[in-house]
């Protein structure tokens, strides 16, 4: 069986500094996979584009209403990353108001290009982003993979489901209860 590990990329990162006065008191900080994925149990979700209908009403909202739950399952964070710069990523979480997920910015796609998931989107205006997935990382590991079916450029329709918050929960009770057995 092969390992699929998550590659090993930079992320250029917006970060709130209370030293930085003024209306934007935010500074780069470069953020690597090792910072996000190392030593940690984590749920990796990705998705087309912040703002866009299924991962503002559903989606990101779910994972952030099932924190807990993830939690005592198991899993250290909660990441959602997508092909957004850190400006769009942190006001959609500001939009969100989100206390549990973090949200990772992949401005380049080089991340999801990596991990095979880059799709053109240009039928909806998009251009490059991000095939809907979601993965339970262990040490940079992937243990568990979730992806939607369909993958593909251009396609017409964008698949949710397999990828759910709730899927990824109930396979994560489901091991739970295999292990205790």
């Amino acid at each position: 069986m092969t390992v699929r590990k998550v590659p090993d990329v930079t992320f250029r990162t917006r970060v709130r500094d209370e030293t930085i006065e003024g209306s934007n008191p935010f500074r780069w900080e470069d953020k690597t996979s090792a910072d996000y994925f190392a030593g940690k149990r984590v749920v990796l979700f990705s998705l087309p584009g912040a703002f866009t209908p299924t991962c503002s009403t559903y989606q990101l909202p779910d994972f952030e209403k099932l924190y807990d739950e993830f939690k005592a399952a198991g899993i250290d964070a909660i990441y959602c990353i997508s092909v957004n710069d850190a400006f769009v990523m942190n006001a959609w979480g500001k939009a969100q108001g989100l206390k549990n997920v973090e949200l990772i910015p992949d401005g380049s796609g080089e991340f999801t290009r990596k991990m095979g998931m880059l799709v053109a989107k240009d039928n909806l205006g998009f251009g490059m982003r991000s095939w809907r997935y979601g993965a339970v990382v262990n040490d940079g590991v992937v243990e568990k993979w979730f992806e939607e079916e369909g993958f593909s450029d251009n396609c017409d329709s964008d698949p949710y489901g397999v990828s759910s918050p709730q899927t990824i929960l109930e396979a994560l009770k489901k091991d739970k209860v295999a292990e205790a057995a």
